[in-house]
């Protein structure tokens, strides 16, 4: 019995030593507990070829990213965890050429560089580029499509930023 007791204590204090360095959530992120706020600059946008909504909706996305799935508070700037980010490339490249020269989808691919600062864990801080793309058929006008493309490459994008900052996989 009281080997037993020691056992459930050990367990015990193992749990909470072990939870008091990192939180975990059902989204897999790993946060130190100390962590308490994000700071998540608006995009600029650099690309050669300028979408004007494009900035706004990877600089929101992040944000609600962290905003549902964290505890942490957003403030303007300053936070534990900061990111700054820049759109650095925006285009449309043929793709699938056909025996007639001419393709038959095209491909539209956003880059982002992005910088992360752990403040609390400067280890895991990084600079990186991060790009998506999409095909769509080159029977298509892209202003008839690119919201719908914009949309599917936000999520590829948002989800790899997440996933490099806070996820250790």
């Amino acid at each position: 019995m009281k080997r037993r007791a020691i056992k459930i204590v050990v367990l015990v204090l193992s749990v909470f030593t072990f939870n008091s360095c990192i939180t975990y959530s059902f989204t897999g992120a790993s946060i130190p507990v100390t962590a308490k706020t994000i700071s998540i600059d608006y995009f600029e946008n650099n690309a050669d070829f300028v979408n004007p909504t494009l900035s706004e909706i990877l600089t929101q996305a992040l944000r609600d990213r962290f905003t549902s799935q964290s505890s942490l508070t957003l403030i303007p700037s300053g936070g534990d965890l900061q990111f700054v980010g820049e759109i650095t490339n925006y285009r449309t490249s043929p793709q699938a050429i056909q025996g007639d020269d001419v393709a038959a989808l095209n491909r539209l691919t956003v880059t982002v560089k992005m910088k992360f600062t752990n403040l609390i864990e400067p280890e895991n801080d990084f600079e990186t580029t991060f790009s998506a793309y999409e095909d769509y058929s080159s029977d298509l006008d892209l202003t008839t499509v690119q919201d719908g493309l914009i949309e599917v490459i936000k999520v590829m994008i948002i989800d790899d930023i997440f996933n490099k900052a806070v996820v250790n996989w």
